[in-house]
């Protein structure tokens, strides 16, 4: 099984990196393939919104590291996601990165339907938000994040097998409670 962990924590020793470390051990040690990409080190040009991509199946724009992440998607059988809450939102950076992979993600029928090309693979999303529990949830901090990668994913075609949402991260670390709980979330896979 090959797995795919997207971190769009811009922090390299914060809670979305902890999690997705431990997943990523799990992953290795059950005898997954893993590959890790960090966001915040792409480089990757926004998109121009011109929507040929549609029709031509390719971004107009010189190849950046959006197109080196497509591929990685394309290869991978489970996608993880680990992105803290901006503003109820996710990172702009994963933002950016989604925008410019679309046509790798949806493709369009011939009346504009959308058609996900990922039918069949799994992922998994984690969201981590300085709003202490359960408020991280009513006040749609993580709840925004995850909402947001549920949308993009669905019309890719992925099934989101699990998601993890942690507040209050400002006021204490990950719980070895939670840790435990993605441990258990990738031997499930």
């Amino acid at each position: 099984m090959n797995v795919l962990l997207l971190n769009a924590s811009p922090r390299q020793k914060g809670n979305i990196s902890r999690i997705l470390g431990v997943m990523e051990e799990e992953a290795v040690k059950s005898g997954m393939q893993v590959t890790s990409v960090r966001v915040s080190d792409l480089r990757v040009c926004p998109c121009k919104g011109c929507m040929a991509c549609r029709s031509r199946l390719a971004c107009v724009l010189p190849e950046d590291d959006a197109q080196r992440v497509l591929r990685l998607i394309q290869a991978c059988d489970v996608l993880v996601i680990g992105a803290p809450c901006y503003w109820g939102n996710m990172p702009g950076e994963l933002k950016v990165l989604f925008d410019r992979m679309v046509y790798g993600m949806m493709g369009e029928s011939t009346r504009g339907i959308p058609l996900p090309l990922h039918r069949g693979k799994r992922s998994v999303l984690v969201s981590t938000s300085t709003t202490v529990y359960p408020f991280n949830i009513l006040f749609h901090q993580t709840r925004g994040v995850i909402r947001a990668l549920k949308e993009i994913l669905k019309w890719s075609g992925f099934k989101v097998v699990s998601t993890v949402e942690v507040g209050g991260t400002k006021q204490r670390p990950v719980s070895v409670k939670t840790l435990e709980r993605c441990r258990r979330i990738i031997r499930k896979l």
